[in-house]
């Protein structure tokens, strides 16, 4: 008698990778250190990082970046995601308000500099010294970047609705303006994303320093000041974008998207949620994300989005099931730490660099492609 479990296709038995490390030598190029000596637990999360990583670059995937946490001050947008954008890989970037207000503040010309963590909080106060844990700045720091705001959203530009990537377009065209007037050696991440086309969405825009000088500038004369945020249109254009990336009609019939998400909170989400918004509520075929590479302090069983998994994802339809089973890893560890380890080594492969993709560019087409199959 055949019974329904002797007929179960048997499977595939995974490939063994041997773990035996040699002795380190210090001559080890990059790419050799994270391949071949970082063998278990929280080093194998990092080489596999570095591995999915790669495979978004060489399978030319459409890769949507999303940036929590006070990285601006700290200096990762220098040392890291601008070298990551000139190198042609991000083509979308989430973050936070509070990102893109900080980056402004060496443009400006202000400094950050260390501060003891364990410190006085009360005679820094006193000596109006700002503390982002062990990284501090004048109070003076803020005040001017305010000024430079309210200064800049009073212009003509601005005075429309505007979703979050137009918004930050407009601005980076003011910044990188300036870059090269004062022919200032460092770029700012605003500035190199108007550059390079890359959109910056901001899922939380009213929780972040810029609009709380858009507040000031509304009440001192609503009549005049025109800007507003188009959140609906906002939402709409993530999942446009992230639809074109994998449509024939866009990228070709083997489009593919990958999330690369450094730190969790409000830009994870805000990224993800373009999936079910196509596949749950517009009803267009979405599978999801085909890359999936995490790396957040959080732990894994408390609910929280920040640590919400490829496979918890896959069940809201945020990644796909190719993704789940063998193209996702979520690395617990602080972005400072890996961040820079991944980028020199992904760096130190020439033949990775690739032209951007403009996705900025492509907007508009993608927002009518969306309209034209949903509305079928």
């Amino acid at each position: 008698m055949t019974t329904r479990s002797s007929i179960r296709p048997k499977p595939a038995k995974p490939a063994v990778r041997r773990v035996d490390p040699k002795a380190l030598t210090g001559k080890e190029a990059p790419r050799e250190l994270l391949e071949g000596f970082f063998p278990a637990f929280a080093g194998r999360g990092l080489r596999e990082a570095h591995r999915l990583m790669r495979a978004s670059i060489v399978e030319d995937h459409a890769v949507f970046a999303t940036v929590s946490g006070a990285m601006t001050p700290a200096g990762m947008h220098q040392s890291a995601l601008i070298p990551m954008i000139e190198a042609g890989w991000i083509s979308c970037l989430t973050t936070t308000g509070a990102n893109l207000y900080h980056d402004l503040h060496r443009t400006l010309g202000h400094l950050i500099h260390e501060v003891n963590p364990a410190g006085d909080d009360g005679a820094y106060r006193k000596a109006r010294i700002i503390r982002i844990y062990d990284l501090g700045f004048d109070e003076d720091v803020l005040l001017d970047t305010d000024k430079f705001f309210c200064e800049l959203l009073k212009t003509k530009p601005f005075q429309r609705p505007m979703t979050t990537p137009e918004l930050h377009h407009e601005i980076g065209r003011a910044v990188a303006q300036i870059e090269d007037e004062r022919k200032l050696p460092r770029p700012s991440l605003l500035a190199t994303c108007f550059r390079h086309g890359v959109p910056i969405f901001v899922g939380a825009p009213q929780d972040g320093s810029i609009y709380l000088n858009v507040v000031k500038m509304e009440r001192e004369d609503p009549d005049k000041f025109k800007f507003r945020l188009d959140v609906a249109r906002d939402v709409y254009s993530m999942a446009a974008l992230q639809h074109w990336s994998r449509s024939k009609k866009g990228r070709g019939a083997d489009g593919q998207a990958s999330v690369w998400i450094l730190g969790g909170g409000v830009p994870k989400n805000y990224t993800l949620q373009g999936e079910p918004l196509l596949s749950q509520i517009l009803g267009v075929d979405a599978r999801g994300f085909d890359i999936d590479v995490q790396v957040c302090v959080d732990v894994v069983d408390n609910g929280a989005l920040s640590s919400c998994s490829a496979g918890e994802g896959h069940t809201w339809g945020k990644t796909s099931i190719e993704c789940v089973e063998s193209k996702s890893v979520y690395l617990r560890t602080d972005v400072t730490v890996a961040l820079p380890i991944l980028t020199h080594a992904l760096l130190s492969d020439a033949k990775l660099r690739r032209k951007p993709m403009r996705l900025y560019d492509k907007l508009p087409q993608a927002c009518e492609q969306l309209d034209r199959e949903w509305r079928k």
